[in-house]
């Protein structure tokens, strides 16, 4: 292949992007195991606050906890005929788990100068507080308090409420990921948010604090599957320039 055959690293991305539709139906086909350990794997790349990655990502593969799981999406379309799931799965605990992961990383590593990690050590320090003693509930109602009068302040990470969305904030990252890969491998997805979290929290066994915020179908489309034209907003709709 010559360099006017090659595809632009652009042009992939804008094509996997166009691909990717919210699929309701799937066809009745296997996908092969390599291809959803390679979507995961690039899933692990995607960008998180102070790289805490405060997130799991939990492959359904057994099929009787696959019905279960399905049962549990209100009986969306896209569930009952997934031929895999992923769970996003989020909290400020998992952020602890990886703040102390990548501090042994850093003190252990022999490619970072002093610098590097004189320079993660405190920014990982600073993650720590965040989420170990700014993540009690004391703090919630100080943090509502001040959300009334500044509402940016609504999003800080502070407070068991505060943490836990600054964790599924996180966490979407990874999924959009995820599901930008599949699309470009031909595989297709729908992001459900419509699911009784209580139910999905207590099938996956997850510990206390956890949350949620996203389940994902996947599989290849059905030759019958709604696929219509695609609207959005216009981007000089969208886009505010200063």
């Amino acid at each position: 292949m010559n360099a006017k055959d090659r595809v632009s690293p652009w042009d992939a991305f804008q094509a996997a992007n166009r691909f990717r539709r919210a699929i309701r139906k799937f066809k009745p086909k296997v996908i092969p195991e390599p291809e959803i350990y390679a979507l995961l794997a690039e899933a692990a790349y995607a960008p998180s606050s102070g790289n805490m990655q405060p997130y799991e990502l939990h492959w359904i593969r057994d099929p009787v906890l696959k019905a279960r799981l399905a049962a549990s999406c209100n009986g969306q379309k896209a569930a009952a005929s997934a031929a895999d799931f992923i769970v996003i799965v989020a909290s400020p605990a998992l952020g602890m788990r990886t703040a102390k992961a990548q501090l042994e990383h850093v003190e252990r590593s022999s490619a970072l100068g002093q610098d590097s990690k004189a320079y993660y050590r405190k920014q990982i320090g600073m993650f720590k507080k965040i989420l170990g003693v700014g993540a009690s509930s004391l703090w919630t109602p100080l943090v509502l308090l001040a959300a009334l009068f500044r509402p940016t302040l609504s999003l800080v990470p502070v407070g068991h409420i505060g943490g836990r969305q600054w964790a599924a904030r996180n966490a979407i990252f990874a999924a959009q990921t995820l599901m930008l890969g599949a699309a470009a491998k031909g595989i297709d997805t729908c992001p459900m948010e419509g699911f009784s979290a209580a139910q999905v929290a207590k099938l996956l066994n997850l510990p206390r604090g956890s949350v949620v915020p996203l389940v994902i179908a996947l599989g290849y489309r059905a030759d019958d599957a709604r696929v219509e034209e695609q609207w959005r907003r216009a981007t000089a709709d969208i886009v505010v320039v200063h």
